[in-house]
């Protein structure tokens, strides 16, 4: 980007008040650099020239319809509050590219994507950094299910590292065993990861992860469930957090398949930090029996079906429809931050009400309390907040909170938050305040 074209992006920024982390910008500048000048989008109907277009408000159906209709393969969408559910019904119609999870700095997730992935995948051409292809193998499995991996990885000249692991049951290989066997390739080479199960072949260069300098890259089985048969982790602070994260819970939770375990990691650790997510398209993660198993560039052993990959079907209900749209969900903490405070004290707030609000009034309520705990900690060591749309959602943000003895705060959008907010409120953990909305924002 030129210094010209810098100075334009934080107008635009500025004059829509548009608050972002360092990393979300980097990341819709990395975009601005390759579809073209960013505007507001306001206009839903007539065919566009291309450039990535940034959403503040959710369009109703008939405008998300008309605006899906004027977009093309040049354009991309960028939405600054992708926490906010009333865009899903805009991001079910677009391909999901990416998003970044907030920071106190950007307290929103940024959500980008588009028309297609063949601009992108096209970027994919003149990466300078390529990933080490890492892989395992149960010690007594049949050497055959490594060795079509082998010799695509050969023909494609890329570097690698496949091993035989010692399973504890066999010939299946727990969630543990995975994230350990990635533990130790972190700790052994340099460069970026990128994990994919044995019995897969690779039909070409799996470069576009690294071109598009994200942490993590991963693939959402049918929209939602997270798949742990690639992976692709960037050399960042936060994709070793993940790791690290993952590697924890499967410790602790041995039984629980992998997905689950990836997908619990995820949130956590988007909750603390600007991670930069990359949802890969299906020729990442393509099955035999797909239809577009002849464009593949990574083919898994399996059988295609439209099941999904987890056991647990209740898993479904929890964060289908958060995980199609790229968000945490109620169930899990948005964001949460930490103090200097001598003490384990913490404090959970709910922003209730989120779909009945207008964007603005929700992403200027989340501004606010998370710069109210900036400002003063009311002495709380731990700060989590929650945003939710439904009942359901609300109760379910309750109980985590009580199971975590926390204090509880609610809020609504609008509502008036004092930077000594959570001095205000700084009782014993067990309580719980339900806060009223007496001076919404002009």
């Amino acid at each position: 980007m030129t210094d010209d074209t810098h100075a334009k992006l934080d107008n635009l920024l500025r004059s829509a008040n548009i608050r972002l982390g360092r990393i979300q910008r980097n990341r819709l500048a990395w975009l601005v650099d390759r579809y073209g000048a960013p505007t507001l989008g306001g206009h839903y109907e007539g065919l566009r020239h291309g450039g990535v277009i940034v959403l503040t408000e959710p369009p109703s159906g008939a405008a998300a319809e008309l605006f899906y209709r004027s977009l093309h393969s040049g354009c991309a969408v960028v939405i600054p509050f992708g926490e906010n559910p009333g865009f899903d019904f805009l991001k079910s119609k677009l391909t999901e590219f990416g998003t970044v999870s907030p920071s106190a700095e950007g307290p929103h997730e940024l959500w980008w994507g588009g028309i297609g992935w063949s601009k992108l995948s096209a970027s994919a051409d003149g990466a300078t950094i390529r990933p080490r292809i890492v892989s395992y193998y149960p010690f007594g499995s049949d050497p055959d299910d490594i060795r079509s991996l082998r010799r695509s990885l050969d023909e494609l000249e890329l570097d690698s590292h496949i091993e035989p692991v010692a399973a504890e049951l066999g010939e299946q290989v727990l969630c543990f065993e995975k994230a350990e066997f990635l533990a130790r390739m972190w700790q052994r080479y340099s460069e970026p990861l990128l994990f994919v199960e044995a019995g897969a072949t690779l039909c070409e260069a799996p470069l576009l992860p690294s071109a598009l300098g994200c942490d993590v890259a991963l693939h959402k089985w049918n929209r939602w469930e997270m798949s742990a048969r690639t992976l692709y982790l960037g050399r960042t602070a936060r994709a070793g957090q993940l790791l690290r994260s993952w590697h924890h819970l499967a410790a602790s939770y041995p039984s629980i398949w992998d997905g689950y375990l990836l997908d619990q990691a995820w949130g956590l650790t988007s909750s603390e930090g600007p991670l930069d997510t990359v949802w890969l398209p299906r020729s990442y993660h393509a099955m035999k029996g797909d239809l577009a198993a002849a464009r593949a560039t990574i083919l898994h052993s399996e059988q295609t079906t439209t099941t999904s990959l987890g056991p647990d079907p209740g898993f479904a209900g929890l964060v289908r429809a958060a995980r199609r749209a790229g968000r945490t969900g109620a169930r899990d903490a948005f964001m949460v931050m930490t103090s200097e405070a001598a003490n384990e004290n913490g404090v959970a707030v709910i922003l209730r009400d989120i779909e009945a609000n207008d964007a603005r009034a929700v992403a200027a309520t989340v501004e606010a309390v998370t710069g109210a705990f900036a400002a003063d900690c009311g002495g709380y060591k731990r700060f989590e907040l929650s945003l939710c749309a439904l009942k359901d959602d609300l109760g379910a943000a309750q109980a985590a909170a009580q199971q975590a003895r926390y204090r509880i705060l609610e809020i609504a959008p609008g509502q008036s938050i004092p930077r000594d907010f959570f001095a205000a409120h700084a009782h014993h953990p067990a309580d719980h305040a339900v806060m009223t909305a007496r001076h919404p924002f002009p």
